[in-house]
Parts: C-alpha cells; structure tokens; sequence
C-alpha cells in the first residue's frame, strides 16, 4: 500500500459498524463507454473479446493490439480528460444513500491520486458525498486497514477480478461483489471463488447489502 493511501485512511473518521468499499470506475460511475469514445479520438478501438482492457484495445490503422505502455498512456490520459465528466451509473446514488444510513460508505479507487479532488467532487455532483481515497495496485491492504478501523461487517464492490481477490484475502469474512455496468464486459467476465454476488444493476446489489448487514 502506498504511504499516500495509508495517510489518507488514518485520516478518516470512521465510526465502528458496517463498512462498504465501493469502487468508482464502471461501479459508481461510468467507464468503458467514455473510455471508447477517448480511445477513438486517439486512434485506438475496444474490442470485447475478452475480459479485461490489455489485448482487447487495438490501433484503428493496423488492427495491432496495443502494447501494455500505451494501453497504461491512454488511461492516464482519460483520467486527465474525463475525471470530471463522467457520468453515474443508474440508481447508485439511490442506492448508496439509503444504505449510508446504517452503514460507512468509502470510495476505493485506482486513479492517480492527483485526480483525487476532482473525483470526489464529481461524485458529490451525483449525489455521492462519500469520502475518497485513490489506491494504487491491489486493494486488499487498503481495505483492511480501513476494516480496522471500521470494525465491523465489510462488502467490498470492484468490477476487477485482481481486486476482489485481493481483498478476499485480505480482510476476512468480506463479503465481495462484482459489479460491471457495463453489459459486454458483465458477460464476459468468468467465475471468482469467494464471490458473493455478481451484479450489473444497482437494486440487485442494494438488497443484497441490506440482507448481508440485516437491516
């Protein structure tokens, strides 16, 4: 965990109970479909093949996969474009707000942490006035210090299969949700063991929550 992300948790103000870690891109917010007008703009196209960005964003000129680097530039270069505009994915603002009544509510992203400030006002603009805290890398070791310090029943919500087990591994007894707006990539995303719940509307991932924290 980076010492960045590590600051930010300690400076939460948690109180003990239930805990939901809910991610940002293509859960909260939209993602792909942004990210695919960004990619054409730029000479480069998604193709659903697979799960998963690497292999699947080829070069309109030649049809080539794009290489690690360039898939990693066009990102940064989304996230410096489109922080702020992106939109939210339906009944999520509905849905977080009525179970923040009984529970913690913390955004765990991986985005430059930079694009904190931006994010989390885009957020609130959508009815998400949620504390942020940009992550780097797996987000296991973010989630369990901020278990920690919650105490209490955790649901971790991420579309990325790394993350889930990440923190699967992490924090025991979390129960974890995969969530993709994102219908294509929904379909294409395989089996995870320790899931709970797969998901890509926000009623069907609210009374799940509501049942796991029984209330």
């Amino acid at each position: 965990m980076a010492p960045e992300t590590a600051r930010q948790i300690e400076e939460l103000d948690l109180k003990d109970g239930p805990l939901i870690l809910c991610d940002v891109d293509e859960v909260a917010l939209h993602f792909i479909a942004p990210f695919e007008r960004h990619l054409l703009a730029h000479g480069f196209e998604l193709v659903a093949r697979s799960y998963g960005l690497n292999g699947n964003i080829v070069r309109q000129e030649d049809r080539e996969p794009a290489s690690r680097e360039e898939v990693r530039e066009l990102l940064l270069g989304f996230f410096d474009a489109e922080t702020g505009n992106q939109q939210p994915v339906a009944g999520v603002a509905e849905a977080l707000g009525e179970l923040s009544q009984a529970a913690e509510v913390v955004m765990l992203t991986n985005i430059p942490e930079r694009h904190r400030q931006l994010r989390s006002e885009t957020l609130a603009r959508h009815g998400m006035p949620y504390p942020v805290i940009t992550n780097t890398g797996p987000k296991g070791p973010a989630a369990r210090l901020l278990a920690e310090r919650a105490d209490g029943a955790v649901v971790f919500l991420d579309d990325s299969p790394s993350n889930i087990r990440s923190v699967g591994a992490f924090v025991d007894g979390a129960s974890l949700v995969q969530f993709i707006a994102d219908r294509r990539f929904f379909d294409l995303a395989g089996p995870i063991d320790g899931l709970s719940l797969k998901a890509n509307d926000w009623p069907a991932a609210r009374n799940f929550i509501v049942g796991r924290f029984g209330f």
